[in-house]
């Protein structure tokens, strides 16, 4: 089997399979001794002219690395000393503890070994009458000696650790490889083991490119121009360096609402398609020409968003779960994959798929049951689907990546930044595959666009920033509430005369009077409080810490000031979403059982946690005034269940995605929001089940955490978080070293 056979798999352990360490092989956490362990594997081929883990298959491979020893060194070439036979088997060890612990080592048992091979052979040097093979092995020693000296690559390695592996290898291959072959494998070997680390890319030089304030986000470019989504004007256009707008105007037979999801790779199209109710309704899909024209229906495609491959001959889009692919125009559409996840594809804010410059590889978002975005890859035949990032800030997301045209990085948007990582390998420099934030500060950035000649990084930047605003039965519309502050998570005492609530987004706890007087903050980084709530006696509030890389944990602080206190600090695991009982004597919380989701309650007195009989896979508790039931939402936010104490039993309350579930203060209703990122307002009776849209409107944009918030005032009339941010396109210099 060739060595091509042995290299990287998508969606494998990152390394070449042939050369890696057991811990690379199990995906664990990698350090210097897992490179010690591939230069063993390099010595072992060049002494034995055979690879120390082969095998028909990569299966095959991983589990001699794992769980089998190479064939003797010896064996296979007896001429090979004992001491270098020694020094690999302690760099091929599979325990790393055990294993040769630094490179200074190797080196020096690698130097002692030439030391040695060296008085030998000076002890029983040739006398000056030799015979000719003799003199011939002493000229090509001294001609290896010169070309060693030489310095040729010095600029990329340690020239003397190279002559050393050189030399020690070259003396014992004869039969196998000719001296200067050796000693050229052996310098590349360890010029390659022990490369520097390549430098991260950067960001510098901030241009702002658009001055309306208002949210936007970036679609795609032709070289010369950008496409973006504006909310005052819609889908629009702009030079690359920046100036007015210009509307793109939807042309007769596409209504008024037009969504763009991409540019062809030519500039000479758009991906288009007219926008019907709900947000993410599959819709046909159109080609209209950047210059003018009737725009073109695109066979008998119907998606969310798409994008036509770097060649411009295929085309992908997304319609519900399933992503298809078709010829450019759209004909001959067949399913490429079914995605996972409740929803795929993207909106108008450039979420739409993405190619790699190559067109080998795919990525998409994909939202999970919370509506959560994460950034999934695929390779372009509909294989190998796969999260790009699993477990990387998991919590936050990750959205709306795409290659830079050298196909060398991805870029990417999370937690409010611009990260990048790095696709290519490197033959000079080691390369991390982890992602590096680009950007940092009070700004957040999104939609990362690479220019076409790959020089700069286009985003939009902005300060995110809601309002609050409670909806008005009479007028049946949002008016400003609190004097418009920036916070979610807002929470009343029983009396009604004051408020609690998070600033957003920095997360801090406040306290105040409902007219903003006597306001006070009750807590400050890196604390991240989320959700208070008000004791029934008014003398406490409750509220959990989202910090990250931290466990949630739930505090409490005297509502008067004073310092946060953990309530249940010998409790492991998450501690999330407090509810206090009516009488003040429990507190209902959600985690805390190891990896499981379930709702537990606290006695404030004994300080003793107990689990609801049948709660597991619930979260985010609430407790209704009344104090006779507690409603919970399933794990992956599909649904609403409610516990009768009287009973005692749950049922399902709502079906479908639900978000911030709030009881009206008469326990008679339950309001709640349709999914995270929704403006509209659900609510069902107690008990007849009856559910019905109570407020708002699918086209207020709304902002949060979690990308939403519901609440209720003391009069029951819902409160929102509007989003009221401002948002700027912006250029920035982009430098990767190669």
């Amino acid at each position: 089997m060739g060595v091509e056979a042995h290299l990287t798999s998508p969606g494998t352990a990152m390394g070449t399979v042939a050369y890696m360490s057991p811990e690379q092989a199990l995906g664990k956490e990698l350090d210097a001794r897992t490179d010690l362990f591939s230069l063993g594997a390099v010595l072992y081929e060049m002494t034995t002219g055979r690879q120390a883990f082969s095998g028909g298959t990569t299966a095959a491979i991983f589990d001699g690395i794992l769980h089998n020893a190479p064939t003797s060194p010896s064996r296979l070439n007896p001429e090979m000393p004992a001491k270098l036979e020694e020094i690999i088997n302690k760099l091929l060890e599979k325990d790393r503890d055990l294993r040769c612990q630094s490179a200074s080592e190797a080196r020096a048992d690698l130097k002692r070994l030439k030391r040695d091979t060296d008085s030998s052979r000076s002890a029983s040097a040739a006398p000056v009458d030799a015979r000719p093979d003799e003199r011939r092995d002493r000229r090509e020693d001294a001609a290896e000696s010169r070309r060693s000296k030489s310095g040729a690559l010095a600029a990329q390695t340690d020239s003397s650790d190279s002559r050393l592996v050189a030399a020690v290898v070259k003396r014992h291959k004869k039969g196998l490889l000719a001296g200067v072959a050796a000693a050229v494998v052996g310098i590349a070997a360890l010029a390659y083991l022990f490369r520097p680390a390549l430098p991260p890319p950067s960001v510098s030089s901030y241009t702002q490119l658009t001055n309306d304030a208002v949210r936007k986000g970036l679609i795609g470019t032709d070289g010369s121009r950008l496409y973006l989504y504006d909310g005052s004007v819609g889908p629009a256009q702009m030079s690359i360096h920046g100036g007015s707008l210009a509307p793109i105007p939807s042309p007769a037979g596409l209504g008024t609402r037009l969504a763009i999801s991409s540019v062809s790779p030519d500039g000479s199209k758009l991906l288009v398609a007219q926008m019907k109710g709900l947000s993410g309704a599959t819709v046909p899909l159109w080609a209209l020409p950047t210059l003018g024209g009737s725009p073109v229906r695109l066979a008998d495609t119907e998606g969310i968003a798409g994008a036509w491959s770097p060649d411009g001959q295929k085309l992908i889009y997304a319609a519900g779960n399933v992503l298809f692919i078709s010829n450019s125009d759209g004909s001959a559409s067949r399913k490429l994959a079914d995605l996972p996840g409740p929803s795929a594809g993207g909106d108008i804010r450039g979420t739409s798929p993405a190619w790699s410059s190559d067109g080998q590889q795919i990525a998409l978002n994909l939202r999970d049951s919370k509506n959560i975005s994460h950034l999934w890859e695929l390779s372009s035949d509909g294989k190998n689907i796969h999260e790009m990032f699993p477990g990387w800030h998991e919590r936050a997301g990750s959205c709306c990546g795409s290659w830079t045209p050298d196909g060398e990085y991805f870029v990417f948007e999370s937690q409010g930044q611009i990260w990048a990582v790095r696709e290519a390998g490197s033959l000079l420099y080691k390369v991390s595959r982890e992602p590096v934030q680009l950007t940092a500060g009070t700004v957040s950035y999104s939609n990362p666009l690479p220019s076409k000649d790959g020089k700069t990084l286009f985003a939009a930047a902005g300060f995110r920033r809601g309002e609050l605003e409670r909806y008005d039965a009479k007028s049946k519309a949002f008016v400003s509430y609190l004097g418009g502050i920036s916070a979610q998570d807002v929470s009343f005492s029983k009396d009604g005369r004051w408020v609690a609530y998070c600033s957003f987004p920095d997360g801090i706890l406040w306290r105040s009077k409902l007219d903003g007087s006597e306001k006070l903050q009750l807590s400050s980084p890196p604390i991240y409080a989320m959700l208070p709530e008000w004791s029934p006696d008014g003398t406490q509030i409750a509220f959990y810490d989202r910090e990250q890389g931290k466990p949630n944990r739930i505090y409490e602080v005297p509502a008067a000031g004073g310092a946060p206190q953990e309530l249940m600090p010998s409790q492991t695991g998450n501690q999330e979403d407090a509810s206090w009982s009516p009488d003040g004597s429990q507190l209902a919380f959600s985690g805390a059982a190891g990896s499981s989701t379930a709702i537990h309650i606290l006695d404030m007195k004994t300080r003793q946690v107990t689990t609801l009989p049948d709660s597991n896979g619930l979260f985010s508790s609430r407790w209704s005034p009344d104090g006779r039931y507690l409603i919970a939402m399933l794990s992956d936010s599909s649904g609403l269940k409610i516990f009768d104490f009287k009973t005692p039993k749950w049922s399902v309350l709502v079906n479908g995605i639900v978000a911030y579930p709030c009881w009206s203060h008469d326990s008679r209703f339950v309001y709640f929001l349709r999914g995270l990122g929704s403006g509209t307002v659900f609510r069902i009776a107690i008990p007849s089940r009856k559910a019905e849209q109570f407020a708002g409107s699918s086209d207020l944009q709304i902002t949060g955490y979690w990308g939403g918030w519901l609440g209720l005032t003391p009069d029951d009339s819902p409160l929102l978080l509007k989003d009221a941010g401002s948002q700027e396109i912006v250029s920035m210099r982009w430098t990767a070293p190669q």
